[in-house]
């Protein structure tokens, strides 16, 4: 069995998003119009694979910046944890807490995964890039935690 993949695909519009950061602000698709936003969906703040993955785009954050990105990062922790997440690690990008999996479900991230084998359901680590008017410019299923950035400015 391999991992869930959405269905999700280059061309069509973002899926319309709204959800709390990790100071309790909204942050929804309309606040990007006109701009590229980098929408990476991850498993669970302070585990490897994420921290890692967060680290690569803190790191390369003004390139993405200066490449007209913004970025937002989502998973189903609560407020409270990407808030400690971000202040450990200096992230300079909100995380929007999706604990009800409105948004993970919208973007078809939250599906079937096998990790040592166990198959469990969860978030499948997905990146879509979203153009200045709102349509998926890509789609990243194979994610490269520690070299993403350079995944994200492929062909740009």
């Amino acid at each position: 069995m391999a991992n869930h993949i959405t269905k999700i695909k280059v061309g069509d519009k973002a899926p319309d998003f709204k959800g709390k950061d990790q100071d309790g602000n909204f942050v929804s698709l309309n606040d990007f119009k006109g701009k590229k936003l980098v929408l990476y969906f991850y498993p669970k703040d302070n585990t490897p694979g994420c921290t890692l993955q967060a680290c690569n785009l803190r790191d390369n954050y003004e390139a993405l910046l200066k490449k007209g990105y913004a970025i937002v990062g989502v998973s189903a922790d609560d407020e409270t944890k990407h808030k400690k997440f971000i202040e450990k690690y200096s992230l300079p990008f909100p995380l929007l807490a999706d604990v009800d999996k409105t948004i993970l479900k919208a973007y078809d991230v939250w599906g079937k995964k096998k990790f040592l084998g166990k198959v469990y359901d969860g978030i499948v680590r997905t990146t879509f890039v979203i153009d200045e008017k709102g349509e998926i410019e890509k789609v990243i299923t194979d994610v490269k935690t520690t070299n993403h950035t350079a995944q994200i400015l492929e062909g740009n």
